[in-house]
């Protein structure tokens, strides 16, 4: 999803949240006020969002980012997550939890952008979501001491995927840059099943060795390893989540 424009043609954040309201209303209107607001308050709210926003301005070639500082344009987006924090909260959310970005320049589909970079990293895009995941981490930080009973979980996505692919084996993979169906270098270009502008594609013999599915998602195997740590991980370990994992989000009274 996108906080707050739809270049890829998916729903955005403020019209989920519109979308909240129906569904609260819908609870009030089956439960009583005091129900409902409970049934919210066990609930655990799960944001997995950014990637949209700091990726599809140059897999678009959009000019948006040219209007913007990188700290102004990575304020917005977390502006609008925070407004839908608080909306949500102000129904009787009090349970969240959120994903971190990947570090998004070395994903196949954005290495590829910038010729002759040697198979580096794409570095603008890289910046932009390491802002982003410290503004993420800050702002969790700040509503917990500023909202009466939020708890949050954080899953440090960026940390765990990096491993994956700097050290694929450790993990039972055998390639962790490279994805599996696509075409040309990294099979970066989003051509996996031919239906894209670019028809040609190739594709694995094995998903399961590969931490990417195609040139910006990751294969089924890759999500159940990073689900579980999201799920059960140590909140000690600072590589993996925190305060709170999500099942420990779902106990609380």
């Amino acid at each position: 999803m996108v906080t707050s424009f739809s270049l890829f043609q998916v729903i955005d954040l403020k019209t989920q949240l519109r979308y909240y309201y129906k569904v609260d209303s819908w609870f009030r209107h089956k439960l009583g006020n005091d129900e409902a607001k409970a049934t919210m308050s066990r609930a655990v709210h799960l944001f997995s969002i950014g990637t949209n926003d700091y990726a599809s301005p140059f897999l678009t070639n959009s000019t948006i980012l040219n209007n913007y500082n990188k700290s102004t344009y990575v304020g917005m987006v977390i502006g609008n997550i925070t407004t839908v924090i608080n909306g949500i909260y102000k129904r009787g959310g009090r349970k969240f939890a959120f994903i971190n970005l990947p570090d998004l320049g070395c994903v196949p589909g954005m290495r590829i952008i910038k010729s002759g970079n040697n198979g580096s990293c794409f570095e603008e895009a890289t910046r932009l979501a390491s802002l982003h995941n410290k503004a993420l981490s800050k702002l969790l930080y700040e509503l917990e001491k500023q909202l009466k009973g939020f708890k949050y979980s954080l899953f440090d996505l960026n940390s765990n995927l990096r491993q994956r692919m700097e050290h694929p084996s450790k993990y039972g993979f055998k390639e962790g840059e490279t994805a599996c169906c696509g075409t040309g270098e990294y099979r970066g270009v989003l051509s996996c099943g031919g239906k894209r502008p670019v028809k040609e594609f190739q594709l694995c013999k094995h998903p399961q060795k590969y931490v990417f599915w195609d040139s910006l998602h990751l294969t089924e195997r890759t999500y159940k390893q990073l689900a579980d740590q999201m799920w059960g991980g140590a909140t000690s370990d600072s590589h993996d989540v925190g305060p709170y994992n999500i099942k420990q989000l779902f106990r609380i009274p």
